[in-house]
């Protein structure tokens, strides 16, 4: 079947397909089906998809990050814990055991998103190409191993090695999640929900105890490690083997529980994946499709919305090389490594409650992107200023200048959250996820080198290029708040375009007829620059 692709192409009044390959994934289940769905059936169906993903991702996204560090945990807590243990390792004697230089302790922070970088576009194809969670499973499964291979290293080669496959293997899993979060959830709760496993809240309504993230559970595991008193396996490598182990059990875990799309998710029935399929059809942006649409990546490479939200992942990115310098900056304050240990798990209170409070007001007030995360970083710039000017002997004052400087996570995970969301067509939200992701990358890449020794101990030149870099992604979330309420109020006065209204593929039936059965505009994989039914939120 060939789709008319502009406007203004002559309509074919009725278009019929044998094939799949230009339309959803989603198709065959939803083409023909008129009912509109219960609110209460929608509401039961949602809950099921929080129950059975959410934990998952949420526990994965955790000790992902925190490799540097109830199963409701396991998937985010482990994403950011393994990001962490690198910083955490610091209390922990890893530069006294492998003697790195403050340089080379910057080059693993570097390389590690530099790798990030190289395979986020292969790992992108890999996404659509291959079913999600089995690829998700693999990455994470060679994730953690190469984690506890982290305690074999003696020096910087050792590290650097296993810090660029490290990086290789996370390429997948932000990407992946922000995939499977478009597929099963509609755009009023898809922000939340990107929150959720980005500082794991599993579930609000359940379990607030939830607030106990990646930072407070890796600050805790790296607590305890420094109690253990191996000969031969000091702190630190307790450290990476703990973290590792348990994403390989994580890993297990995706391979057998975690849904590759709506369409085959085994906790629902037939029926209810058809029902899932509806609560997400006034989204505009289907499922997935298997078929890589070259049309559809030049439209996202020439658009210059893609090109404003990568510059916005990258700016509000260079402050995260924080996560890797904050043990040594908050041990200069005079604090012993215990203290700045179970300090870090302040950190996590703080950016904890600032994503949850945030999301919660983005998914009830329309519209609010924009506002909520420009908002969030007054309060940051506000930290660092006051970070810059107090006295170096008030080391409690500085802690609260940094705990007020974090803010600003809301503003990334806002602005990683909106970029998906604006973004219709398969082909087109891969190419647009990776080019904003590789901009996280690079500006995650730059930072370390901000962190020079002869900045110490006030580091007065990377606070301020922090300020400047929050202060620019304010403008940035203006402009670009403004140009898609422009292409809104355009849209809105258009003649209706009814190009894509009568498309019919060939459905299987239940007693193997075929029949032809109309497609919905949203499940045809349709750019938001093809259908004009499409309206960015705000």
């Amino acid at each position: 079947m060939n789709l008319p692709s502009e406007k203004g192409d002559e309509k074919n009044d009725h278009v019929v397909s044998v094939g799949s390959a230009q339309v959803d994934t989603a198709a065959q289940l939803v083409a023909g089906v008129s009912s509109p769905l219960d609110p209460e059936v929608a509401l039961r169906i949602r809950r099921k998809i929080d129950k059975h993903i959410l934990p998952l991702m949420c526990g994965m996204y955790q000790v992902n990050s925190a490799r540097v560090i109830d199963l409701s945990l396991q998937s985010g807590i482990l994403q950011f814990m393994d990001k962490a243990t690198l910083g955490n390792s610091v209390a922990l004697g890893i530069q006294k055991s492998t003697d790195l230089k403050q340089n080379q302790y910057n080059w693993l922070g570097t390389i590690f998103f530099l790798s990030y970088l190289i395979f986020q576009f292969p790992q992108g194809l890999a996404l659509q190409r291959f079913p999600v969670g089995k690829w998700l499973s693999i990455n994470i499964f060679v994730w953690g191993v190469v984690l506890c291979c982290h305690a074999a290293c003696k020096n910087f080669a050792g590290l650097f090695v296993v810090r660029f496959i490290l990086g290789a293997c996370e390429g997948s899993v932000t990407a992946g999640f922000m995939i499977i979060s478009s597929m099963f959830y509609t755009r009023r709760e898809y922000t939340a929900r990107v929150g959720y496993w980005c500082k794991s809240f599993p579930d609000l309504y359940v379990d607030f105890v939830s607030l106990l993230d990646s930072l407070i559970v890796s600050g805790f595991i790296s607590y305890g490690c420094l109690h253990i008193r191996t000969p031969g396996f000091e702190p630190w490598q307790w450290l990476m083997v703990i973290t590792g182990g348990i994403t390989v059990i994580v890993s297990v875990l995706f391979y057998f529980f975690f849904p590759d799309s709506p369409t085959n998710a085994w906790f629902l029935s037939t029926d209810e994946r058809v029902k899932a399929l509806q609560r997400v059809k006034e989204n505009q942006t289907g499922v997935e499709n298997k078929h890589f649409k070259k049309e559809q990546m030049i439209e996202a490479l020439t658009e210059p919305k893609t090109w404003l939200f990568a510059l916005l992942s990258a700016l509000s990115n260079v402050p995260s090389s924080f996560t890797n310098q904050r043990q040594i900056i908050v041990s200069a304050f005079g604090f012993n490594p215990f203290q700045v240990t179970l300090l870090t798990c302040v950190d996590g209170v703080v950016e904890g409650l600032v994503v949850l409070v945030t999301t919660l007001l983005v998914s009830h007030i329309p519209n609010s992107r924009a506002w909520v995360g420009m908002a969030s970083y007054i309060p940051s710039l506000l930290g660092l200023f006051l970070v810059n000017l107090l006295p170096f002997s008030d080391k409690v004052g500085l802690l609260f200048s940094i705990w007020l400087s974090e803010f600003a996570i809301a503003g990334i995970t806002l602005g990683i959250a909106w970029a998906s969301q604006t973004t219709s067509g398969h082909t087109k939200r891969i190419t647009t996820n990776a080019i904003v992701l590789s901009a996280y990358c690079i500006g995650n890449a730059a930072g370390p080198f901000m962190w020079r020794t002869k900045y110490k101990p006030r580091f007065h030149i990377p606070w301020i290029i922090i300020a400047v870099c929050f202060a620019t992604c304010i403008g940035l979330l203006f402009i670009i708040r403004l140009l898609l309420a422009r292409e809104n109020k355009r849209r809105d006065g258009e003649t209706p375009d009814d190009t894509y209204d009568d498309v019919y593929i060939v459905k299987i039936m239940d007693d193997g007829q075929h029949v032809e059965a109309k497609v919905p505009k949203g499940f045809l994989d349709l750019t938001d620059r093809q259908n004009r039914d499409f309206r960015y939120v705000l």
